[in-house]
């Protein structure tokens, strides 16, 4: 899968709750209550950026975001919880953006649609580079979400439309292989490497070493 690998790190104790819901306590329904959650999660977001996980408490976070911590608990019962939502939220954006790209290219040769895969998985990596990072380095791994389901389905069903065409038979574990390839290679550049994004040539290198592994050899 095409996610954000979220390292276990322990959580800061917010509670004295031998566990603590990391899901949301409610969702926002009306106009106001959604630019409240926005602004929250605005807030984490620039905290965890500009200060790091530690010092991203949800007292500071409700400061940032201009509203009182009763507030704050109304939405997101823990600190896990807000994170995880913006966590969710990130990886939403990111498969968003994925997925279309790929929507119109089932029908596709698998080389075009490799390419736009790395370009796309690039392009959703670009979104908000730090914030990335910071949940990539600093965060507990977050279950997948839909969107990421979604888009693992996808790309299954594309490569079982072109099964005659591909050399690995074991379409889940390709599948598999295929995402973290792709996931590992294009995070690496955009967050550590974004200087070989310049000239094309490492997504074109990319897409050769997933097509040399796809494509049946002659």
């Amino acid at each position: 899968m095409l996610v954000v690998h979220f390292h276990q790190l322990a959580f800061d104790s917010l509670t004295q709750m031998p566990r603590k819901s990391t899901t949301p306590r409610k969702l926002p329904q009306q106009d106001r209550s959604k630019i409240t959650v926005d602004a929250i999660l605005t807030a984490t977001a620039r905290i965890l950026t500009q200060e790091g996980y530690d010092r991203a408490t949800t007292n500071r976070i409700a400061e940032l975001a201009g509203v009182s911590i009763g507030s704050l608990y109304q939405y997101f019962p823990s600190k896990e919880a807000l994170i995880t939502s913006l966590a969710e939220h990130h990886v939403n954006t990111m498969m968003a953006i994925i997925e279309s790209k790929l929507k119109d290219l089932f029908n596709a040769p698998i080389e075009v649609v490799l390419h736009e895969l790395v370009e796309a998985c690039i392009a959703a990596h670009a979104v908000d580079p730090m914030l990335h990072k910071v949940l990539n380095e600093q965060v507990p791994r977050i279950n997948n979400t839909n969107a990421e389901a979604q888009f693992t389905a996808l790309l299954r069903a594309y490569l079982e439309l072109h099964r005659d065409q591909i050399q690995p038979q074991n379409l889940d574990l390709t599948v598999f292989i295929l995402e973290r390839a792709v996931e590992a290679l294009t995070h690496a550049a955009v967050i550590d490497r974004p200087e070989l994004l310049s000239d094309g040539q490492l997504q074109q290198e990319i897409t050769n070493l997933l097509l040399s592994y796809l494509v049946e050899k002659t």
